[in-house]
């Protein structure tokens, strides 16, 4: 994959969230209107400013630091940006009108158990993990790839705890998926097994 390909896919990427935000403020207005509350707002504008950054970040060590594509990490790593792609559009429609980049709950609404969420609490941020580690792992970006896989941990960390003890308190999560994992498969991550207090993103 030569370096314009490659900016391409990152471009293509960023696209795709411009539109993804605009579908984000669309459903947050409608839950908004249907008594909506919004729960930690705060980190909100650091992932932004993280995404942001990741998406610019990765091209430029690619470009400045000479980054070569290496096909044995490179074509993996590009599939697994694609099965990302695909994880979180299915997340998406899934939650429908209730997907949202900010954490709004409508009170009394029963959580969604359809899709992958069946099987995961948080599908779509296993997408943003997945997709922050490999997209600059496409063409070498490895020093992207660490720096922003470790900054969207800590920010994931705050997110998720915040989300869980917001839909315990409005609504029937705590029961929906006391046995759901939250990323990995059904049997391997035993304490989100015990712990009755998931996420829905």
């Amino acid at each position: 994959m030569s370096v314009h390909l490659y900016l391409a896919l990152v471009v293509f990427v960023a696209i795709e969230r411009v539109f993804e935000l605009r579908l984000a403020r669309r459903n947050a207005a409608r839950m908004m209107a249907r008594g909506g509350v919004e729960v930690g707002a705060g980190h909100y504008p650091w992932m932004v400013t993280l995404h942001t950054l990741f998406l610019i970040a990765g091209p430029l060590e690619v470009f400045l630091l000479a980054r070569p594509f290496t096909p044995l990490i490179g074509w993996p790593m590009l599939a697994f940006v694609i099965a990302a792609m695909g994880l979180r559009y299915w997340a998406v429609s899934s939650l429908g009108d209730r997907w949202t980049t900010r954490i709004v709950l409508v009170p009394d609404e029963a959580v969604v158990r359809r899709g992958p969420y069946r099987w995961l609490r948080h599908p779509n941020y296993l997408a943003v993990i997945t997709e922050i580690v490999a997209l600059p792992l496409v063409h070498g970006a490895w020093i992207t790839a660490l720096v922003a896989s470790t900054l969207n941990a800590w920010l994931l960390t705050v997110r998720i705890r915040a989300e869980e003890r917001a839909l315990v308190a409005r609504a029937d999560y705590g029961q929906a998926f006391s046995a759901v994992p939250r990323f990995l498969a059904a049997g391997i991550d035993r304490r989100a097994r015990q712990e009755p207090d998931g996420g829905s993103r």
